[in-house]
């Protein structure tokens, strides 16, 4: 964007002179030749119009800036090293921003015309917004080189797909709005300028009107124009909700989860009686004393991790539509404060300039009020590329929050009055009181789970015919792997059965369940909302992977304080510690720990679905080493066995040949 708005500083000059009587204002006055050192231009005094042959100061700022962008870009795509790359960039945007700041000081106070009414034009007000850019960015380029330094950052920028998207869209949102203008320059024969602020409301659907063409030619392009550049507007916004916002909401949902779960073992560890419940139990007696047994006080962890996890949730999207809904309040208010006074000229009261702030906002755009001035047009086209966005994303988390609870209040008052559902009004009500007054607001779980796995959601087999309908060409080939290992592996247990073979038979039955379970589990990876599974699931599993609820040798007291997922090595002990082959000894964790597979960026499935498939692993491994190492026992006893015979060859060969060729020809039949 501040390299966009330094091209707009660069195609036109900055001063005008207000021409006379009716009509006369800055938006049509006459070019002012600027001085030689500062730009070149030839002049038609004549028409007022004047046509930029080059320039000198101007472009060596754009210059810098690109420099600058093209080496983070450098850096980004790993082509230049860290070291290098922010030096040239942070170097570069403060030598563009302090070329620009020279430039408007000189054009704003030792550039005057004495004896005429003169007023700046929009190219000088792009350059006083690019400068301001640039300065930004390059002060906070320098507090990312600080916190890199001193360990708080990464010294290199890895780039997501998610986020090399946004910047490419963005780029090309701005190349299009820019050579859209272009275009409509020519055809319309506007000021640059101008065209750019009527591609500016045109393709954020403001559609003020005070610009429209008037050729058919520019009207014709105006159909795949429009189309063409809502279509990348909405990617672009797309893009940022889905990266800038989700991101946003990951790490804030962390923190406040963190924060609601210090809090409650803090008010656990005031009172004596649940101050015992966050121990494990090592003892019959102390299972007496308290009551329940290990598994018990496991269940009761888990209850509580789910219920910080709810209010974090909650409390998470609530904070969000305040953080977006503030941005857009401030972005409102300024922006009306901007508008009133750039159009002092026309008589705006504030009020009338945050109705239009308000109707531009909402991408209305009556037109009553208009942008006449010349520093209000390069204002608007900043602010509602900061607006537009922000509106849509204030939405989002109205739709998370406040279009939720107005959709549930809808849906219960259309099933108490008009449009009755499947249940009964006393069951209904029934359920508003329950989830009113639920202190989890989750149904109890089943028990005795010890018996007999529950599959997923209480299957007991799993259905080959329900198959997960959006999973991707690996998902299936993965599925169809695990599906044909899952039938050798249970038929490899009935034929170890008829056999006799017990070991061999509870080998290949757990080989089974857990190829069973990992398939189920690949199905949940794709469900929106995500899987959260029970905490009789969660036994299972665990049990799968050689943990036991009903044992305390794994579990721990839960910590008040956790290590900081964003240190190094902060993101390995939030999953529940690493999921390596060569860590043999068992770490201990709590449900309200920092192990626990509950805490974290990863769902549960994903993290399921990942132990699985190490557990799978390192018994498939071991099962490989074991038949490898009995193929060499056994082939050592053949040796030896072959060898034994050897030698008695010899010594009945010694006695007699037909003897000794008698026994080889009794050998080998």
């Amino acid at each position: 964007m501040a390299s966009a708005f330094s091209v707009c500083a660069l195609v036109e000059n900055w001063r005008v002179i207000v021409p006379h009587g009716p009509g006369g204002n800055e938006a049509h006055g006459y070019n002012v030749k600027d001085p030689g050192w500062y730009v070149k231009v030839t002049e038609d005094n004549r028409m007022g119009k004047g046509t930029r042959a080059g320039s000198t100061i101007n472009t060596i700022s754009l210059v810098f800036a690109l420099g600058a962008n093209l080496a983070l870009l450098l850096n980004m795509a790993r082509r230049l090293s860290f070291s290098i790359a922010q030096p040239i960039t942070i170097i570069g945007w403060f030598i563009s921003s302090t070329l620009l700041i020279a430039l408007v000081v000189t054009a704003t106070y030792s550039l005057k015309l004495p004896g005429q009414d003169r007023a700046l034009t929009q190219a000088f007000y792009y350059a006083i917004i690019a400068s301001g850019l640039y300065f930004i960015i390059a002060a906070l380029m320098c507090i990312t080189v600080y916190g890199a330094f001193k360990g708080h950052y990464p010294k290199e920028f890895k780039l997501t797909m998610s986020q090399r998207t946004l910047m490419l869209q963005t780029i090309s949102f701005m190349v299009y709005m820019l050579l859209g203008a272009l275009v409509f320059y020519h055809v319309e024969g506007w000021q640059y300028l101008d065209a750019v602020y009527f591609t500016n409301y045109t393709l954020l659907t403001v559609g003020i009107g005070d610009y429209a063409p008037q050729t058919h030619t520019g009207r014709a392009l105006l159909f795949p124009y429009a189309i063409g550049g809502i279509v990348i507007l909405g990617l672009v916004v797309g893009s940022i909700r889905s990266l800038v916002l989700e991101r946003g909401k990951k790490k804030l949902g962390r923190r406040i989860m963190e924060k609601k779960r210090e809090a409650l073992i803090r008010k656990l560890q005031k009172k004596h009686g649940e101050r015992q419940k966050l121990h494990p139990i090592t003892s019959k007696e102390q299972a007496d004393e308290l009551g329940m047994t290990e598994r018990e006080r496991r269940k009761f962890e888990f209850e509580l991790m789910r219920q910080i996890q709810d209010n974090a949730n909650s409390r998470q999207k609530w904070n969000a539509l305040f953080v977006s809904g503030s941005a857009w309040l401030v972005l409102w208010l300024v922006g009306a404060v901007v508008f009133w006074k750039a159009e002092h000229a026309q008589g705006w009261s504030y009020f009338g300039a945050l109705y239009f702030a308000y109707t531009s906002l909402l991408t209305i755009g009556f037109g009553d009020y208009k942008n006449f001035s010349n520093s209000g047009k390069p204002a608007f086209v900043f602010w509602s590329l900061l607006a537009v966005p922000t509106l849509t994303i204030v939405i989002s988390n109205m739709g998370d929050t406040v279009v939720k609870g107005i959709r549930d209040l809808t849906d219960y008052l259309g099933e108490f009055t008009v449009l009755p559902g499947e249940s009964s009004t006393k069951a209904r009500t029934k359920q508003l009181i329950s989830n009113v007054t639920s202190k989890f607001g989750q149904d109890k779980a089943k028990e005795n789970i010890m018996d007999e796995p529950p599959g997923v959601l209480g299957e007991k087999e799993s259905n080959d015919n329900t198959e997960s309908q959006n999973h991707g060409a690996l998902t299936s080939v993965t599925d169809r792997f695990a599906k044909d290992m899952e039938k050798e592996e249970l038929s490899a247990a009935k034929s170890a059965e008829r056999r006799g073979d017990e070991i061999s038979k509870d080998r290949h039955a757990y080989h089974y369940q857990l190829i069973r379970e990992f398939r189920n589990v690949m199905k949940h990876l794709d469900e929106n909302p995500p899987r959260r599974y029970t905490y009789e699931e969660w036994a299972w599993y665990l049990k799968l992977m050689g943990e036991n609820e009903d044992s305390h040798s794994s579990h721990r007291k839960a910590p008040l304080k956790v290590q900081n997922p964003d240190e190094e090595g902060g993101q390995v002990d939030m999953q529940q510690g690493s999921t390596d082959d060569k860590e043999e000894k068992e770490r201990q964790w709590s449900w309200l720990g920092n192990r626990s597979p509950l805490m974290g960026e990863v769902g549960e499935a994903a993290w399921v679905l990942e132990r699985l498939s190490v557990r799978l692993e390192k018994e498939l491994k071991g099962e490989h080493e074991a038949q490898v190492e009995e193929r060499r026992r056994v082939g050592e006893s053949e040796r030896r066995r072959g060898e034994g015979e050897g030698e008695g060859k010899v010594v009945i060969g010694g006695s007699s040949n037909g003897s000794s060729n008698t026994l080889d020809q009794q050998r080998s039949a």
